[in-house]
């Protein structure tokens, strides 16, 4: 692949990555974000200049979901997707040689709590609540605008293993003597939660919640195919074909670090823990249950599609 590509929401886990790969190939990089990049988001008519004439345009923004989702938060957590996502169909719609290619991040999490089938993009059922209208959101600014000269693709991504993202916090939580299955159960919850769509109700037990990843060498390797495959648009799941359930991930976890030890902890724990931590056990409690039928049936290939060497070569 050549030509220039704008990576919007630059300075994450998935961003720092792309701009590595894409520039160790050669190819031109324009990043955007709040800070510490090429262009800030109210730089309207840098990014206009940008998109135009790119070849790839890469859609990442969004506040991190790692936090409480009080009111504030929340807010944040759409308008910093919805506002980013709007700047670039902006961009391309006034382009005069628009990109042929825009890929935006979306979530595997718009499927829902899933523990009797896995979710395709064919057959997935969408589901309810605040994370999920959040990626309804998302992808709704993706397509809202009449783009005609630019294919767009939704990235439902699942957790995505690498050095950095969520896989240093498990890992120290397991260094710790804490990496053991992460039990789902009852917890009270308020009438504010259940408004707001944020409320867990207990569903896998003994860790049987399925955990969906990919790698994120088999990220950037799937951006590149997106790119490369003309019939690929719309909803597309970046997800490992083989998930596995939390007490496989964190057994498998301990196994790679040489962990003996690791007792299950209760939800009662869990929740104590993510109140002090400033994070929702739904990010962990939640079955997400996710295939990459589309990516599999136009012919990609996974570097890494088991989840020890994964491991392995996140944590080297």
């Amino acid at each position: 692949m050549d030509g220039r590509v704008v990576i919007g929401g630059s300075s994450g886990f998935m961003g720092t990555r792309l701009q590595e790969v894409y520039r160790s190939a050669g190819r031109e990089v324009v990043t955007i974000s709040r800070s510490g990049a090429d262009l800030t988001w109210d730089d309207t008519s840098g990014i206009a200049e940008a998109v135009d004439g790119a070849a790839l345009v890469v859609g990442l923004a969004g506040k991190s979901v790692g936090c409480r989702y009080h009111a504030r938060n929340r807010a944040e957590i759409f308008s910093s997707r919805e506002l980013t996502t709007a700047a670039l169909s902006r961009a391309i719609a006034s382009a005069s040689a628009p990109p042929p290619v825009w890929v935006n991040s979306s979530t595997a999490t718009i499927y829902r709590h899933a523990e009797d089938r896995p979710m395709t993009e064919s057959t997935g059922e969408l589901g309810t609540g605040f994370s999920v209208d959040v990626a309804k959101s998302w992808e709704r600014v993706l397509f809202a605008d009449d783009l005609p000269g630019t294919r767009r693709v939704a990235l439902r991504t699942a957790i995505v293993l690498g050095h950095g993202g969520v896989l240093p916090e498990l890992a120290s939580l397991t260094r710790w003597g804490m990496g053991g299955t992460q039990c789902d159960g009852w917890w009270p919850v308020t009438r504010a939660r259940k408004e707001a769509g944020t409320a867990h109700f207990p569903g896998a037990r003994r860790g049987k919640q399925k955990f969906s990843w990919i790698h994120i060498d088999d990220v950037v390797r799937a951006i590149d195919h997106l790119e490369a495959h003309p019939e690929l648009d719309g909803p597309v799941n970046l997800s490992t074909p083989n998930p596995v359930d939390n007490a496989t991930l964190m057994a498998t976890l301990r196994k790679v670090m040489g962990v003996r030890f690791g007792p299950p902890l209760p939800r009662w724990a869990l929740e104590v823990g993510g109140m002090i931590n400033g994070v929702e056990t739904e990010l962990i409690l939640k079955s997400r249950w996710v295939l990459p039928e589309r990516l599999l049936a136009s012919g990609f290939t996974f570097r890494y599609p088991e989840l020890e060497p994964a491991l392995r070569e996140a944590l080297s």
